[in-house]
């Protein structure tokens, strides 16, 4: 596809021409700590995306655990366990050569979101750990994020997705892990994958 030129943005003034001033309150909600009401919206959330960027690209993935499971160490520090998943790793990669890290936190039934931005360290300390320990297994590794802006995000966004609107049909419309697999060459048997998948991830959870 190629856009026409004519209409293309290049320029701060051309962005700057389409949207009203930002009011007041937009500017006043985001700050360089983690506010005490800001801290009650990361200890109700039980999952977030995460955004980083590398030599290779930018990423975003998805982290999820029960609601708390991202500690507030203090006003400006945020530890995030890292469970097991897919091995790819893309995104403690990318914190290796490049600390600026990127959450959005979710609060099932919640409008509002919250985004924390900052600079990551990675760190597999055993006393670290051991604090984030479930079913008697630890995390990889924890992150610990410091801090630099937080501000919480209107939900405008959410109403108009319907995000929270249970869709009982929806998954005949979305192909399935194994379809896409097969698919893609990830597997010869798609069917007997997404049979396996769901007692596969409950047994590896942690």
């Amino acid at each position: 596809m190629s856009l026409d030129s004519r209409y293309l943005i290049t320029r701060p003034e051309q962005l700057d021409a389409l949207f009203d001033a930002v009011p007041a309150p937009s500017l006043k909600k985001e700050v360089d700590y983690l506010h005490p009401l800001y801290r009650q919206m990361i200890a109700a959330s039980p999952f977030f995306a995460l955004a980083t960027s590398g030599p290779d690209g930018l990423d975003v993935s998805p982290r999820g655990d029960p609601a708390g499971f991202v500690v507030v160490e203090d006003e400006k520090t945020l530890l995030l366990p890292e469970r097991r998943g897919n091995n790819r790793i893309d995104s403690l990669r990318n914190m290796l050569t490049d600390p600026r890290i990127a959450l959005l936190f979710l609060i099932p039934g919640i409008g509002e979101t919250l985004r924390v931005n900052g600079r990551a360290s990675i760190s597999n300390a055993p006393d670290l750990l051991e604090r984030f320990v479930i079913e008697d297994k630890p995390p990889k590794c924890v992150i610990a994020v410091h801090v630099e802006t937080v501000f919480f995000q209107c939900a405008r966004a959410i109403k108009r997705a319907d995000l929270w609107q249970a869709d009982a049909d929806i998954r005949s419309r979305v192909p399935t892990p194994g379809a896409i697999h097969a698919a893609l060459g990830g597997t010869d048997d798609g069917a007997t994958y997404d049979k396996e998948i769901e007692a596969k991830q409950r047994a590896t959870l942690y």
